[in-house]
C-alpha cells in the first residue's frame, strides 16, 4: 500500500458532479484540488484528473464514461492514453458510487492486482480487506437510499411551489426580469407578437431568422434556434400556469393553478398554441372522438406561394388524371415564374403549366375571402359547450381521490374506474384547447391579414410561410386544368381552369 517512499505511486483523481447536489459547477475543480492535497499527503502523485460532469451515480442505466475508463483499465494500471497508475483519490465515496453493483465492479478491478491503493479525504483505505469493503457496501446502500429522498424532497418542493403559485427556480426565463416574477417590456413583447404570429400560422422557423436579424438572445445570450423557440412557446408559464410530469398542476377543483407572476399572453393564447403543436404531432382529434387530418406541415421554407398546393387536372392517354404537384419553374423570355407539371420521369405527365404571378393574386383573393367568411362564422360560435361536462367529471375524479385517501373505497374499485375518468378528462381538455385554438384564429382581424398580405415583412408584412399556412388552413389543393389548343401556359389566364378542393368548416 501507500508507504509515503521518496517515489511517489501515481494516482487517478476522480470527480463527479450531478444535478442531484447542490454542488456548482466550481465543484469539480474544488474535488480535484482537495484530491491532489490528499493525494501529496499520502505520498501519492496525480497523474491523470478524470471527470464525469452533471451526471448521478444513483440513476440506473446512467453512463458515466470517465468511471468505466478507470474501472476497465484498473486490472492492466494503464489508461486508454497510455497514462500508468496504481490508485484511485476521491473526495469521498458518495462520490464514486451510490450503487452497489458500481462499487463492487469497482473494488473487484482495483484489487485483482496486488499493491493498488484508494483513498479520499479521510485517508488511504484497504479495499483489500473485507471489513473495508464491507463499510463501503453500506455507505453506498445508504447513500443510495440518501438520494432517493433528495429526488423525492425536489419533486415535492417542485409541486409544492407550482401549487402555491411560486415560479420555478433557476436561471430567468426570456420575457421576464431576474426576479422571474416581473415581465421584461421588451422580450415580453417580442413573446406575445410570437404566440400570436404561430397561431396565425407563422413558422417557428421564420420567426427565429427575424429574432435572429433583430439580434434578439436567449436568456443565457445565445443565439434562438427553432427547438428554444418551441420549447419557450410550449411552456405554460407564458400565460401563469406550470407543468410538472407534462401535466398542468391543478388545484383541488380540478382548475389549473394561476402562479403569482406576471403572465405575458392570456390561458386561451397559450392553450391555442398547445393544440396546434398537440395537432402537428399527431394527437389531433375531432369533435366525435376519432382522429382527423392535421393540417400539413412545411419541413422546409418555400419560395412560392403555392408550391405543393396545385396539382395537375390533365387527363392521361389511359382516362386517369395526372394529379402531379406543380413545380416552379422559369424560362429565359418570362420574368414571372411558372407552375408547370413535373416530367414523365418525375412523376408528372410534362404537359401543363400556368403564369405563378396571376394564379397566386386569384388563389389569394379566394383564400382571403374564405378566411372571412369562416371568421364570421366563428365568432358567433360562442364559448366552448362542454365546459360544463368536463367541471362535472372533475369533480367526480376528486370526489373519487378523496374517498379513496380516506379508505373509503378499495384499491381494485379506485384503480378501476379513475383510468376512465381521467382519459375522459384529457380528451374533454384538449377539445377545449382546439376551441381556444380556432376561437384565438378567429380572433385575428381578417381584415389585418388582407392588409398586411403585401407588405415586406420588415414592415410588418407576411412572409411566404405565413401566408401558406393562411392558404393550407383554407385548401386541401388546387386542381389546374388544362387549356384549350393553342394556348400556352403564359395565354389568357382563366380563373374557371383552376378548381379549389376547400377543407371543411
Amino acid at each position: 500500500m501507500g508507504d509515503n517512499s521518496d517515489s511517489p505511486l501515481p494516482v487517478v483523481s476522480y470527480a463527479r458532479i450531478s444535478d442531484d447536489t447542490e454542488d456548482d459547477a466550481h465543484g469539480v475543480r474544488n474535488q480535484h484540488r482537495t484530491n491532489r492535497r490528499t493525494a501529496e499527503r499520502l505520498g501519492w502523485q496525480v497523474v491523470k484528473e478524470i471527470t464525469d460532469n452533471d451526471i448521478s451515480a444513483s440513476k440506473a442505466n446512467t453512463a458515466r464514461e470517465g468511471f468505466q475508463e478507470i474501472v476497465a483499465a484498473l486490472p492492466s494500471g494503464v489508461l486508454a492514453d497510455g497514462t500508468r497508475f496504481d490508485g484511485v483519490v476521491v473526495l469521498n465515496d458518495d462520490r464514486l458510487a451510490r450503487r452497489a453493483a458500481d462499487y463492487e465492479s469497482f473494488v473487484e478491478a482495483l484489487t485483482e492486482e496486488p499493491g493498488r491503493v484508494f483513498g479520499d479525504e479521510h485517508g488511504e483505505k484497504d479495499l483489500y480487506s473485507e471489513t473495508v469493503e464491507g463499510m463501503g457496501l453500506v455507505g453506498v446502500v445508504f447513500s443510495k437510499i440518501e438520494a432517493r429522498k433528495t429526488r423525492r424532497r425536489m419533486r415535492q418542493w417542485h409541486r409544492d411551489r407550482a401549487e402555491d403559485g411560486k415560479p420555478p427556480g433557476g436561471r430567468r426565463t426570456f420575457g421576464w426580469r431576474e426576479d422571474r416574477m416581473t415581465r421584461e417590456p421588451t422580450e415580453a413583447k417580442l413573446l406575445a407578437d410570437a404566440v400570436e404570429e404561430f397561431i396565425a400560422g407563422r413558422s417557428l422557423n421564420s420567426i427565429v431568422r427575424d429574432w435572429q436579424r433583430l439580434g434578439v438572445k436567449t436568456s443565457t445570450d445565445r443565439d434562438w434556434t427553432t427547438t428554444s423557440l418551441k420549447r419557450l412557446l410550449q411552456n405554460p408559464r407564458l400565460c401563469g400556469y406550470r407543468r410538472i410530469g407534462g401535466q398542468l398542476v391543478h388545484d383541488d377543483h380540478g382548475r389549473p393553478v394561476v402562479g403569482a407572476w406576471e403572465p405575458v399572453v392570456t390561458p386561451e393564447q397559450w392553450q391555442a398554441v398547445d393544440a396546434l403543436f398537440r395537432a402537428r404531432a399527431g394527437h389531433r382529434i375531432g369533435s366525435d372522438g376519432k382522429p382527423v387530418e392535421a393540417l400539413p406541415v412545411d419541413h422546409r421554407e418555400h419560395r412560392y406561394l403555392l408550391s405543393g398546393i396545385l396539382r395537375c387536372g390533365k387527363t392521361k392517354p389511359d382516362g386517369t388524371v395526372c394529379n402531379a404537384q406543380l413545380r416552379v419553374t422559369r424560362q429565359r423570355d418570362c420574368k414571372h415564374h411558372i407552375y408547370a407539371c413535373a416530367t414523365k420521369g418525375r412523376g408528372g405527365c410534362g404537359g401543363l403549366g400556368r403564369r405563378g404571378d396571376k394564379v397566386d393574386e386569384y388563389i389569394t383573393e379566394l383564400v382571403l375571402a374564405k378566411l372571412e367568411q369562416r371568421q364570421s362564422v366563428t365568432k358567433d360560435a360562442g364559448p366552448w359547450v362542454k365546459e360544463a361536462e368536463l367541471e362535472r367529471i372533475e369533480s367526480k375524479l376528486a370526489t373519487l381521490t378523496a374517498q379513496w385517501k380516506n379508505d373509503q373505497v378499495t384499491d381494485d374499485f379506485f384503480f378501476a374506474n379513475v383510468r376512465d375518468l381521467e382519459q375522459e378528462r384529457t380528451n374533454l381538455r384538449n377539445e377545449r384547447a382546439r376551441h381556444a385554438a380556432t376561437t384565438q384564429r378567429a380572433a385575428r382581424d381578417t381584415s389585418d391579414v388582407r392588409r398586411r398580405w403585401n407588405l415586406p415583412p420588415e414592415e410588418g408584412g407576411l412572409d411566404i410561410p405565413q401566408k401558406r399556412a393562411y392558404v393550407r388552413e383554407a385548401l386541401h389543393a388546387v386542381i389546374v386544368l388544362p387549356v384549350g389548343k393553342g394556348n400556352g401556359s403564359r395565354g389568357n389566364f382563366n380563373p374557371d381552369l383552376l378548381v379549389p378542393v376547400w377543407r371543411e368548416e
